[in-house]
């Protein structure tokens, strides 16, 4: 009769580890292996094994599908309205459902009036600016020359860094906003670092599509004669 080998607890236990590390928060994972070491730490100093061994890594596997099954159950608990699922779609699908919830939790939701200006040229960012619904025109040195519409990002090139808007960007019409202030937005990244890559590549995203957009509206240009 074949005998069961401890070292498929450790395998087991190593691939829950890493499961973990990439469905749940990293300060989730951080307590699971300080559990598991501090469980390990008499196993080291005495020596222990059989028994001991299998202990330990079943101490690891056991908190990581704890620390898996709570944050399952806790994305499963998580709502979004229909506005914030689409800000999510667009702009934030690189986050976990728990982290955008969080994040769209910083900002608020407004609805906001024609002509009203959203950044200033020569200025740094106030905010990070969804526009839900409605258009707004790009102007620089008092010339029109863009336009951005609803779904789009306004000041992601900008807000974290601090620098300077190369222009003016004002409502061309009542507009559906979403917001978070600079400060907060910056405030929050600081203290979620595990975060910010995804954000970046949404930002990333955002500037390319205009990008694009720009090119194209560049390519439809009549021929200067």
């Amino acid at each position: 009769m074949a005998t069961f080998d401890p070292a498929w607890f450790g395998y087991a236990a190593l691939l829950s580890l890493l499961a973990t590390s990439f469905a749940v928060r990293l300060s989730r994972v951080r307590i699971g292996i300080a559990l598991s070491a501090l469980f390990a730490l008499p196993i080291a100093i005495f020596h222990w094994s059989g028994p001991g061994y299998v202990l330990l890594v079943g101490l690891i596997l056991l908190t990581n599908l704890v620390l898996l099954a709570r944050g399952w159950f806790g994305d499963a608990k998580i709502r979004f309205s229909p506005e914030d699922q689409e800000l999510r779609r667009l702009h934030f699908e690189g986050l976990s459902a728990a982290n955008a919830r969080r994040l769209i939790d910083q900002g608020h939701w407004i609805s906001a009036r024609r002509g009203e200006i959203l950044i200033r040229e020569n200025q740094a960012a106030p905010s990070l600016f969804y526009l839900a619904d409605g258009v707004a025109t790009v102007r620089r040195d008092g010339v029109d020359v863009g336009t951005v519409s609803g779904g789009a990002l306004v000041g992601e090139a900008t807000v974290l860094d601090g620098s300077h808007a190369t222009g003016t960007v004002l409502l061309a019409s009542n507009a559906r906003l979403w917001f978070i202030p600079a400060h907060a937005l910056r405030a929050y990244l600081g203290a979620n670092p595990e975060i910010a890559g995804a954000l970046h590549e949404g930002f990333a995203r955002a500037l390319r599509g205009k990008l694009a957009s720009a090119n194209a509206r560049i390519a439809d240009m009549p021929p200067i004669a």
